[in-house]
């Protein structure tokens, strides 16, 4: 009987797995595809009009389940504005929302989020969080400058990151583009194979 009973708990323990990694993939593919729409629109598009004119996809990492964490979340308590670096002399207020910590690929990682002070102005965006890092994959497999990944102010103390929806700052497209600088603190000691590929 115990036997029987402990092989029904694996059973939905596998089934419930299996759901949630079901769940993963369908997202980042609702993800890829509205991306993929932004980029073919004309009015949205980074994309100069030479690589416009012959775009049908971005290049996109293999979505891996390994690479969706649930991180530990642990709000600021005396955050203080700063003007981020970006790629111009544009310097955007944003203040350290929090940090998150989390492991991927058996490293412990801790990275800080942030929070535009313009954003959080705007009723549609302001319980967005910004999430900019650099891993050991920029430069070759991905794109040189960093990515970001767009987050929610969680409800508790956990939120959940998915390095599959890593994307480039438009200044991965071009030059005309003033675009954030990630922070040397939110570099990720891996190569972090998720998310949107260098474009060139």
């Amino acid at each position: 009987m115990r036997f029987t009973i402990a092989l029904v708990l694996l059973f939905w323990c596998a089934i419930g797995y299996s759901q949630n990694g079901a769940t993963i993939i369908s997202d980042n593919e609702e993800f890829r595809h509205e991306l993929n729409a932004e980029y073919a629109d004309s009015a949205k598009s980074p994309l100069t009009k030479e690589d416009f004119n012959s775009f049908t996809g971005l290049p996109f990492f293999e979505i891996d389940t390994n690479y969706h964490v649930v991180a530990e979340f642990e709000r600021a308590k005396k955050s203080k504005s700063f003007k981020m670096k970006t790629t111009t002399d544009r310097r955007p207020v944003y203040e350290i929302y929090g940090t998150v910590t989390f492991t991927l690929s058996g490293k412990d990682v801790k990275l800080n989020v942030y929070q535009s002070h313009r954003l959080r102005e705007m009723e549609q965006y302001k319980n967005d969080l910004f999430l900019p890092f650099t891993d050991l994959s920029n430069g070759a497999e991905s794109y040189g400058g960093g990515r970001f990944i767009d987050l929610e102010i969680p409800e508790g103390t956990t939120i959940e990151i998915d390095f599959n929806q890593a994307y480039n700052p438009y200044c991965a497209y071009s030059t005309r583009y003033s675009c954030p600088i990630p922070p040397k603190g939110n570099f990720i000691d891996l190569s972090v194979l998720a998310g949107v590929k260098n474009p060139h």
